[in-house]
């Protein structure tokens, strides 16, 4: 009957307003919690039926959504491993409890943000206990191609702090200027010598010593030098020999003409570059193209070496970690060199707020969310990791304490028709007296 369904909907508007109250309560309770996405609670109407002239009240239910997509501010940290997203998609992480498991991949969460620091096994981990995933880089620091579908090639984000790095010298850039007058007849011959510092493969100290001689002609200008590479690592051994011609013409004037080879790798043109062979292995040497001005040259009466420059370094220990926005992991080493050692992807899903909510912010994919895809970060729809940040909670307070209020006076005035409903019922047993 209509009177009983009043009651019906009295106690449906009492449990409705309570969830609200419980999600508001939950909201307000995390609004200093980084990462928190605030609870929404939705009313939806229930109609059981209408017919004859009378109305039968069918009440309210709700629904909560996690409002996982909304972005709650930034926040500057002095952390490097502070870790937020600028935009769209969400970090990779496991419990770290899982860590010591053994096989098979991790279970894979995703967070909007975490603050990680190494623990005694150097893995990225954070105060709630998630620890960070990550694609491990190859030994040259590059990544291999790994599935984007699934969490299969992901490891947790591990960098060891008493690690000591060195890297071998592979190529070396040689820019200097020649005197052109020492290759004028009736010249001097002096010989230039030159060395360059280059670190082997257990990163030791070696050096090539070079050793510019013109040639002097017996009349007019040769324009002609040769250069010979010694090996400090070989006992001084010659590990290549060229000689050098350089262009006179009004329009090229003191750049490279030839270079020919007399041992030691060719020279190839289109690098401006050969390679010798040290003690430790090959070294690209440039020394520029033919006619190029950035090149060495041959100009004036003074040897001046312009810039030298070359890869590898000495061994050093690693002094910190350092993230970029496209997600790379980099150990940073007291010798200023960085190296790669992970990448950061970031995941989207077509609908994040449909994720399964979990323990310390975390979320894990769903029916209802869709599969997640992992991206590189600044790439598709996904926006760039920001280090030193973190992310603050979704959470007004402002509008949590109104909506209380509104809950309140609702719960109050559904309380009120309870009580009018159990007024009238009393009234209708009274007829019978």
């Amino acid at each position: 009957m209509t009177i009983s369904s009043s009651l019906n909907a009295g106690v449906a508007a009492l449990s409705a307003n309570a969830s609200r109250l419980a999600t508001i309560s939950d909201n307000i309770a995390n609004a200093s919690t980084f990462g928190y996405k605030r609870v929404e609670t939705d009313f939806h109407s229930m109609v059981i039926s209408k017919s004859a002239g009378s109305y039968t009240a069918g009440g309210v239910r709700t629904t909560n959504q996690r409002l996982v997509d909304q972005r709650g501010s930034l926040v500057s940290t002095n952390n490097a491993t502070d870790l937020a997203i600028r935009g769209r998609g969400m970090l990779p992480v496991m419990r770290s409890s899982q860590l010591a498991g053994e096989g098979g991949a991790p279970e894979m969460l995703l967070a909007t943000t975490g603050s990680f620091r190494t623990d005694a096994d150097g893995y990225l981990v954070t105060e709630s206990g998630l620890a960070l995933l990550g694609w491990p880089a190859l030994p040259d620091g590059s990544i291999p191609n790994f599935p984007r579908d699934t969490a299969d090639g992901l490891k947790p984000v591990q960098m060891s702090v008493n690690q000591l790095s060195g890297a071998p010298t592979t190529s070396m850039t040689l820019r200097m200027n020649l005197p052109a007058t020492g290759t004028d007849a009736g010249a001097a011959g002096d010989t230039h010598p030159l060395s360059v510092e280059y670190y082997d493969n257990l990163g030791k100290s070696e050096k090539i010593d070079l050793e510019l001689i013109p040639t002097v002609p017996a009349n007019g200008t040769s324009n002609e030098w040769t250069l010979v590479m010694r090996d400090s690592a070989s006992g001084g051994g010659i590990v290549g020999e060229y000689t050098l011609t350089f262009d006179d013409s009004r329009t090229g004037g003191g750049t490279l003409a030839d270079v020919v080879a007399t041992t030691g790798g060719a020279y190839d043109p289109a690098t401006g570059s050969f390679v010798v062979n040290v003690a430790g292995g090959p070294v690209e040497v440039n020394i520029g193209q033919l006619g190029d001005s950035s090149g060495i040259t041959q100009l004036s009466d003074t040897f001046a070496p312009v810039s030298i420059s070359k890869d590898g370094a000495a061994v050093a220990a690693m002094t910190g970690v350092d993230v970029d926005e496209n997600g790379n992991v980099f150990a940073v080493f007291d010798s200023g060199i960085s190296r790669r050692m992970f990448q950061i992807p970031l995941a989207d899903l077509p609908n994040p707020n449909g994720m399964i909510s979990l323990d310390s912010q975390t979320y894990a994919p769903s029916r209802e969310s869709g599969t997640f895809f992992l991206w590189n970060a600044g790439d598709g729809p996904t926006g760039e990791v920001v280090g030193f940040a973190r992310e603050e909670s979704t959470t007004d307070v402002a509008t949590e304490l109104t909506a209380m209020i509104q809950t309140q006076r609702a719960y109050s005035s559904s309380a009120k028709v309870i009580q009018t409903v159990d007024e009238m019922l009393q009234e209708t047993t009274n007829i019978k007296r």
